[in-house]
């Protein structure tokens, strides 16, 4: 035992003396990494925390990375996962899609490794099709330069991060498939505990985080038990795995494996497993076929409403949110205009018998109050119901503090064509609080920014700053922001003027609960 002390010590001291020497040289359980220096911050880029995904590795658990010998670059980005570009927000740096893609990057102000400094790791948006860790608007920096150690990682999308298969959970020795981009969040996660401490951050003090399909993969995260004891705290940006974003039964997805098998002609999975990548994400988006997370037993062992009702989730605190319009009333109704007739038909559609107490929630006695309600509808129907269930079971079942929080800060004048809209946007769209949250407005050049909007950034990235270092949002010169477990429950508004309010909106989601159950 004083051997095996003697000798953790040693490396322990060849570490430091490592970092001392040369900061932008750390060792790491792989072995050295070379990182750049950009501004204040020191930037590790490109990290291998997985072998790479291709050959017998396709659909297969994320493997333990090689180590490599010498110094390993790490000055850019590696290559993000196989998709299609979807979203035009979305500013990759990275240089190209590949399915070796299994990559994290790391943002450090430490001097020494021996602060042990809070982490951040955050998970990138995209509907799990789509997205990369090195986007301009999840850069670290800012957040480093406040005394966190950021983490950005990349994980497989679409058939290859999600794809099941009967005959892929036979060859699993867990027998299952599908869930492999979950399951490299995971690896990620325990490739941080292990390796974080060299670059300044504190493995006990790791808080996971994402927006979208990254803030899904959060609630996803805190749900399973391979994720247990690797992070103290989550934030979640819009979405979770609840409601309509549920995953789906295993054999459900086996069939729809099956299906799309069928429907593009191949006729043995090995065929599949075979194929160049490039052939198969052709096939996939020929094919229009997206690929849910499923209820596996092994990562998810049962749905994610019984792990949440039951308090089995990670006992955490829970910072979460959605925007004022995550998405236009367009999403519910359609291309067409919409007039009182076509409002009052459309919630016949969707609600049958129950439409006239839809009305109540979502009133239309003017234009003007019809859109916003469609707005809202339309909101709640696509991500906010899914994100307020798990908050809800959250502050119900487990003895931790939420903190709920409404992004309503309208976009400043359009500088890009591609984001100057037709019609006015009724609110925050999904996506906005994404450069505000994590201080990165003057990296996104879409928009001209005001002194109004660096002032909203400011607050809400310090709340976000004092949530990862203490659990609590709460710091000197904010205004108090309750927990929802309060004898009177607030959410934060973050807009123009950032202040509590009471819960405006309870009924509407206690109604979209009753429906979606």
């Amino acid at each position: 035992m004083k051997k095996i002390f003697t000798i953790i010590c040693l490396l322990c001291s060849t570490v430091g003396n490592t970092f001392a020497q040369n900061p932008l040289i750390v060792k790491v359980a792989e072995g050295r990494l070379q990182g750049v220096q950009e501004k204040e911050v020191r930037i590790f880029k490109g990290i291998p925390y997985a072998a790479a995904p291709i050959g017998s590795l396709r659909w297969k658990e994320p493997q333990a990375a090689k180590p490599w010998k010498g110094i390993r670059d790490a000055t850019h980005f590696g290559n993000r996962a196989m998709q299609r570009a979807s979203y035009a927000d979305m500013v990759f740096r990275s240089p190209r899609i590949d399915e070796d893609c299994l990559y994290l990057n790391v943002w450090t102000n430490a001097k020494r490794p021996t602060e042990k400094l809070p982490v951040l790791v955050y998970f990138h948006g995209g509907g799990l099709s789509s997205g990369d860790g090195s986007e301009w608007r999840y850069d670290g920096e800012s957040m480093a330069r406040r005394g966190i150690v950021v983490v950005t990682v990349n994980y497989r999308l679409g058939i290859f991060g999600f794809y099941a298969h009967p005959a892929l959970t036979k060859q699993s020795t867990h027998t299952t498939s599908g869930n492999y981009g979950y399951l490299d969040q995971v690896a990620a996660l325990l490739w941080v505990k292990k390796n974080i401490a060299a670059f300044g951050g504190d493995p006990s003090k790791v808080t996971i985080a994402g927006q979208s399909a990254g803030s899904i993969s959060v609630s996803s995260l805190m749900a399973s038990p391979l994720a247990k004891g690797l992070f103290r705290a989550a934030i979640g940006e819009s979405g979770a795995v609840l409601a309509s974003i549920s995953p789906i039964p295993l054999q459900e997805a086996e069939q729809n494996g099956e299906t799309f098998m069928k429907q593009v002609g191949i006729p043995s999975i090995e065929t599949l497993q075979q194929m160049p990548a490039e052939q198969l994400m052709e096939l996939a988006t020929k094919a229009s076929k997206r690929f849910s997370p499923t209820v596996d037993g092994y990562y998810m062992p049962q749905s994610p409403l019984a792990i949440y009702e039951t308090g089995l989730q990670a006992d955490i605190p829970l910072l979460a949110g959605w925007t004022s319009a995550e998405v236009s009333y367009h999403h519910a109704t359609g291309k067409d205009q919409l007039t009182q007739a076509s409002y009052k038909q459309l919630l016949t559609n969707l609600y049958g018998a129950q439409a006239e107490e839809v009305l109540q929630f979502y009133p239309a006695n003017n234009d003007t109050e019809m859109l916003q309600s469609a707005t809202d509808l339309a909101s709640d129907r696509y991500i906010v119901h899914g994100t307020w269930k798990w908050m809800d079971l959250h502050a119900k079942t487990s003895g931790s503090v939420v903190y709920r929080y409404l992004f309503a800060k309208h976009f400043p004048e359009a500088l890009d064509p591609r984001f100057i809209t037709k019609e006015p946007l009724l609110g925050a769209p999904h996506s906005s609080d994404i450069s505000y949250a994590l201080g990165n407005l003057p990296n996104n050049t879409f928009y001209k920014w005001t002194p109004a909007d660096f002032d909203v950034s400011g607050k809400m990235q310090s709340y976000f700053v004092n949530f990862i270092k203490t659990g609590n949002p709460n710091g000197a010169g904010l205004p108090n922001w309750p927990g929802l477990q309060a004898s009177i429950p607030k959410v934060m508004v973050f807009d123009t003027e950032t202040k509590t309010i009471g819960e405006p909106h309870l009924k509407r989601f206690v109604f979209m609960d009753r429906f979606f159950e």
